[in-house]
């Protein structure tokens, strides 16, 4: 908000400088999300931001710190989006089908080209870079969203169901840029009907759980999942 306050030459209304900085952000998530964060310098941005140098270093002190800007607008959009689901009566396995659904559509989507966050940790693999550490912050978000939706369901290994979900969206979405995106997007979305069926069946599990001293009941089968090769 403070920068509505400022203009290119420091006086005015301040809409310029907003809109400069909208542009440099639009720019910044075109390019460096198509081409790589490294491989677009100052210049190219400035170019095609259509504003001066000047006005990029009133606001990002170097592209670096563009690129967390770039980062944040894109957590700010999934947040939302997350956010835009939980809002409504859609029950937590309901709300985890919609985040698989958007993630397929997403995959699907023309000039798809992997998470944005996960090429980002590539480019930045020092564990202390703000880059680096912008997309960590990201994760730990939604590792804890998606955890939580799943403790809604059963408390029990919500913990674990959570970290299968993110290591099936992450899995999904390097596949879906390397591979068949159809197909990608296909087995995600039977990953996540399995992980709420074996979830939901261990809530069920938890709540029908024998009093002390009697004995536990046989374990119940769920079909329909294949972990081992036909024939075995």
């Amino acid at each position: 908000m403070g920068d509505m306050t400022r203009t290119e030459a420091g006086t005015g209304t301040g809409r310029r400088v907003s809109e400069a900085r909208e542009r440099l952000l639009r720019t910044a998530g075109r390019l460096f999300y198509a081409e790589g964060i490294h491989t677009v310098g100052v210049d190219r941005l400035v170019a095609e931001s259509k504003v001066t140098n000047a006005t990029f270093y009133r606001h990002f002190r170097s592209k670096e710190d563009l690129a967390v800007a770039y980062l944040g607008s894109v957590d700010q959009a999934i947040r939302a989006q997350i956010g835009s689901l939980t809002a409504t009566d859609t029950p937590p396995d309901g709300i985890l089908r919609g985040i698989g659904a958007s993630l397929v559509e997403q995959i699907r989507s023309p000039g798809y080209r992997g998470c944005a966050f996960l090429n980002a940790a590539a480019e930045f693999p020092d564990p202390d870079h703000p880059v680096h550490r912008a997309v960590v912050q990201h994760r730990a978000w939604f590792l804890q969203t998606i955890t939580g939706l799943f403790a809604e369901i059963s408390a029990a290994q919500a913990d674990h169901a959570g970290r299968h979900f993110v290591m099936l969206r992450d899995g999904a979405m390097s596949a879906g840029y390397l591979g068949d995106p159809v197909l990608a997007g296909e087995t995600l979305l039977r990953g996540i009907e399995g992980l709420l069926r074996i979830h939901t069946a261990r809530g069920l599990d938890e709540h029908a759980a024998p009093a002390p001293g009697q004995a536990s009941p046989a374990a119940t089968a769920i079909s329909g999942i294949e972990c081992s090769p036909p024939g075995t």
